[in-house]
């Protein structure tokens, strides 16, 4: 079926406001943290694959770092084990460390690879053990006891922060046109696997990698004001002050951090992108709109 003389027009208008950004990010890194809806809605991961596959093609150098907490928990609940949190965090002994780099590492780092792949990518999947990409160290937290007055060690297994990162072979899969796809996964000195925050390691990474940008999909569209309007183009203290005013808060807040903490290092920008919205990194990269919020330093 043909155009319309009216389709056709708005084709070329939305190619010729996309070309002055593909110039700009030509050659440029861009980590995109991949999960919520997006992950699940079979319609969102066809054109986020479509997505990556674009920017790669047009000379982006997209990193796809990805969650896939709701994928561990469905097989642990197959197996008969029951999943406890503290503080957001899954609690992680061996047993259920080793469903977790089932789960990341494995079918849910296989499935993203080969949706991008299969639109003419050509992806290649990593954890954060692959070549020393993840340093990882464990976390241990205080909690207080307010029947012994004080506060005990809380130890919740194998969950880490990122120590350090070592970009080698993420920068030797871009030079090769190559789509690193990175599952949160890290080894501390023990030798042992760490269960990270799929945000931290996407900003820590940004940050090692000095990234064009951070994008991080959400399940929402973006940071709100108190009147649930969008706010984008915030600096980073205008954040900060939005925070400290209590109109960020709850789940939002571990990801604005993440953002803050990458463009206080280096990153240029940090989106957090409604994830819900067909083609929404696209959106956010090639228009003068966007889909979220964008953060800069």
């Amino acid at each position: 079926m043909s155009l319309t003389t009216d389709q056709a027009k708005n084709i070329a208008h939305v190619l010729n406001m996309s070309l002055p950004y593909i110039q700009r990010f030509q050659g440029k890194t861009m980590v995109i943290k991949y999960g919520g809806n997006a992950m699940t809605d079979e319609s969102l991961k066809q054109s986020f694959a479509r997505d990556i596959v674009l920017m790669k093609l047009v000379g982006m150098n997209p990193v796809v770092v990805h969650g896939g907490g709701p994928q561990i928990g469905q097989l642990l609940e197959k197996i008969g084990k029951d999943s406890k949190f503290v503080h957001g965090m899954r609690v992680t002994d061996s047993e259920t460390m080793d469903v977790v780099e089932m789960v990341l590492g494995g079918l849910v780092n296989k499935e993203i690879v080969s949706m991008i792949n299969n639109h003419g990518g050509k992806a290649v999947g990593l954890t954060g053990k692959d070549g020393g990409l993840i340093h990882a160290q464990k976390i241990q937290f205080d909690q207080s006891n307010s029947e012994m007055n004080a506060s005990e060690i809380v130890d919740i297994g194998h969950v880490g922060v990122v120590d350090s990162i070592d970009v080698s072979i993420v920068q030797m899969l871009d030079k090769a046109d190559f789509i690193p796809v990175i599952a949160p996964v890290g080894v501390g000195d023990d030798g042992q696997s760490y269960n990270i925050n799929a945000d931290l390691v996407a900003g820590k990474l940004a940050e090692a990698l000095q990234a064009e940008k951070l994008i991080l999909l959400t399940n929402t569209a973006g940071v709100l004001d108190q009147e649930g309007k969008l706010l984008t183009g915030l600096k980073a203290q205008q954040v900060q002050e939005l925070i400290e005013n209590g109109t960020i808060h709850g789940g939002m807040l571990p990801k604005i951090n993440c953002a803050l903490d990458a463009v206080r290092s280096g990153v240029k920008t940090a989106q957090i992108i409604d994830g819900r919205v067909d083609h929404a990194v696209l959106l956010e990269l090639l228009t003068d709109e966007g889909v979220g919020t964008l953060i800069k330093g």
